[in-house]
């Protein structure tokens, strides 16, 4: 999987500041395609903030994040980062409550995300195909008529995470994705995360190290702005440090 011709996302030496606030201190990292990256580490180590650097929500102090070898995120504005295929979901469901499961994607689907043009229906088939492939994909067919109050929290969530995919992203940056869910719903979650590494890499924000355990490739471990340690979940559970700083507390599961 380290193979080094195949990184999807470099963090180089990254800092970020807020007023005197260090965020960030100096982060570096790679993310390679098609894997499952978990950033973990206790509330306000820096996990979320460095998504918001990714995807351009949250400028950067120095240092550099390159994705697909060619773009610095850093120079470059969140809308653009989007369209480079940079997707982004955060932890509460953000969906369009007065619009169906299906015109909800169809609205991001449509090439100038024109309400007026998604309602009149001027997506072309290879776009409404692919919005069918996503649905049967996502586990949503059954629902694509319905609105957004009907599904249950978990179902929202995998709606957000379609819409994002509808845009074909090469690398999807997911914040808490089971914070919520019971049991069932997070199962069925560990399922489509691992299929949808066929399609493209993915950096997970998580607390729960049950998930974490079932489905990453490689784990970051974050602690007070900086990077403690890298590995597989089974490396860094016996790392001592991060037993101290972390799993230690529970890995705050229930924060």
């Amino acid at each position: 999987m380290k193979n080094q011709n195949k990184e999807i996302l470099t963090i180089n030496n990254v800092s970020i500041q807020f007023g005197n606030f260090k965020a960030i201190k100096d982060v570096s990292t790679k993310v390679y395609t098609n894997e499952i990256r978990f950033f973990i580490g206790p509330n306000g180590a820096g996990k979320t903030t460095i998504l918001d650097a990714i995807c351009g929500r949250t400028q950067v102090k120095s240092g550099h994040i390159i994705f697909n070898k060619h773009y610095d995120l850093t120079k470059i504005k969140e809308f653009k980062i989007a369209k480079l295929g940079v997707g982004r979901k955060f932890q509460a469901p953000s969906v369009f409550s007065s619009l169906t499961v299906r015109e909800n994607m169809e609205l991001v689907a449509s090439r100038n995300h024109s309400l007026v043009s998604t309602t009149f229906g001027s997506l072309e088939k290879e776009q409404k195909d692919y919005v069918d492939y996503i649905l049967e994909f996502i586990g949503l067919k059954d629902e694509q008529m319905f609105y957004p109050k009907k599904l249950s929290h978990g179902q929202k969530q995998w709606l957000e995470i379609a819409m994002i995919m509808v845009s074909r992203p090469k690398l999807i940056l997911l914040d808490e994705p089971v914070a919520g869910m019971g049991r069932h719903e997070t199962e069925k979650t560990e399922e489509l995360i691992l299929k949808m590494k066929k399609e493209c890499s993915l950096i997970v924000v998580e607390h729960d190290m049950k998930f974490a355990k079932h489905i990453s490739d490689y784990v970051t471990v974050f602690f007070d702005g900086q990077i403690l340690d890298e590995g597989t979940i089974d490396e860094i559970e016996q790392n001592p440090e991060v037993i101290k700083v972390y799993l230690g507390r529970g890995s705050e599961e229930n924060a």
